[in-house]
């Protein structure tokens, strides 16, 4: 279902209050790239839902755990890359499931479970008389 509602953005003196933090705490928190609120034709700054969210987080990490904002810089990024990863696995799994899944050669019912199909091993003396068959 589509969403006809329009996204709810906040000024920074409405975000500063809810939040209990200063303004130029969120303007710090944008020159250090942290937070990037949308800009109005005059430049007034737009906090949408997501970069609450985003906000939350940094504060937890600074308030609650004693982070800094070096500290938080680098917790982001790397958030930012786990999610891409994410979304790259998914996509290629989607991928193997699209075109390569229907051509996978099933063997005995032993192997239909396993992660790499079993296969038959003769073990060898040096002068070439076979030991003993098994089952890898």
């Amino acid at each position: 279902m589509a969403r006809n509602k329009k996204t709810r953005k906040y000024t920074i003196s409405v975000v500063a209050e809810q939040y209990d933090i200063h303004p130029q705490t969120l303007r710090l928190y944008e020159r250090e790239g942290l937070i990037k609120p949308s800009r109005s034709a005059k430049g007034t700054r737009y906090y949408t839902e997501e970069d609450i969210e985003r906000l939350e987080l940094i504060l937890n990490l600074t308030r609650d755990l004693g982070v800094n904002l070096a500290g938080v810089e680098i917790i982001l990024n790397m958030r930012e890359r786990m999610s891409q990863m994410q979304r790259e696995f998914e996509n290629f799994l989607q991928y193997i499931r699209d075109n390569i899944g229907s051509e996978i050669v099933h063997f005995d019912d032993r192997s239909k479970s396993a992660l790499v199909p079993r296969r038959r091993i003769e073990l060898v003396v040096k002068d070439g008389a076979r030991i003993d068959s098994q089952d890898d």
